[in-house]
């Protein structure tokens, strides 16, 4: 690991860079647009949006401004919770390639397994129909690498009855104090790649004397620290910021290593932050 365009292989042979620019709670406008300009300008090639972030759009506009060649992106997006059907979910691959003014995605992921939504006794066949779209559109060459979030084992082994192709990533809440270990052995078994999001436990991070610790004894700051803890386990971080200061700090990740120690020590920390919640129970 050397820098943001180091990249994992996935599955399929794409290389995706090991860490990616996340967008949760980025405004659309002017706001998203400046922090996808200043996150490509400090360096990042990696952008994560979702159809759910409302922000698509901002994020398209910021990357047609920013003059680089498409071919060096890596762009990725994520089904809206209502379009858990084959032609919905059709229709809003359709919709993301506009709103961010793209041919293709490079991923796309199936954000939540079973949204309130389409929670009731068909919700496993509408998954099902929900990932044959995804399949297909990659077959047609649309999306270059398919995959899901918040997926634990037992949605996995749904998707396992129909699927012409495994997916390829699994986007997670992974944190210090936050590690499903169950699913992390699970997906790596099956040789698909965890995306960390909320890597900085949502900010709550920042108040752990673990952690601060660790940050003033490497001269770090406690955001770098995290996500080169998550680096080192092989994970790929998607840290988040409008502020073009954090945005820059965060992608200084390259030029020290966390000890084996320091790693244990970070390991060692649980529910410091929380815990993500049951995908199956999301009141959305």
């Amino acid at each position: 690991m050397k820098s943001l365009i180091d990249t994992y292989t996935l599955s399929n042979g794409s290389k995706i860079p090991i860490v990616g620019f996340g967008t949760w709670q980025t405004q659309a406008g002017p706001l998203a647009v400046i922090a996808v300009k200043s996150a490509l300008s400090s360096g990042y090639r990696h952008i994560d949006t979702a159809e759910m972030y409302g922000n698509e759009k901002s994020v398209g506009k910021a990357i047609k401004e920013s003059g680089i060649s498409r071919r060096t992106l890596f762009v990725t997006s994520k089904l809206n919770n209502e379009a858990h059907s084959y032609t919905a979910a059709k229709d809003a691959i359709e919709k993301t390639l506009k709103d961010l003014q793209v041919d293709y995605l490079d991923l796309f992921l199936i954000h939540w397994p079973n949204p309130k939504a389409a929670r009731d006794a068909r919700w496993k066949d509408r998954l099902q129909d929900t990932w044959r779209a995804l399949e297909d559109a990659y077959d047609k060459g649309k999306l270059k690498a398919i995959g899901v979030s918040n997926f634990r084992k037992r949605h996995f082994e749904v998707l396992e009855e129909t699927q012409r192709i495994t997916p390829m990533v699994n986007q997670i809440r992974i944190c210090p104090g936050d590690v499903d270990r169950e699913t992390i052995e699970f997906c790596r078994s099956k040789n698909i790649l965890l995306e960390a999001y909320s890597p900085l436990g949502t900010g709550k991070i920042f108040s752990n004397d673990t952690l601060k610790n660790l940050a003033e004894k490497n001269g770090r700051t406690i955001a770098q620290i995290c996500l080169r803890w998550s680096l080192q386990h092989g994970f790929l971080p998607l840290p988040k910021s409008i502020h073009e200061d954090r945005i820059e700090e965060n992608s200084h990740l390259f030029d020290f290593e966390l000890s084996d120690a320091d790693m244990k020590s970070i390991d060692d920390l649980d529910g410091v932050v929380g815990y993500a919640p049951d995908p199956d129970k999301v009141d959305f």
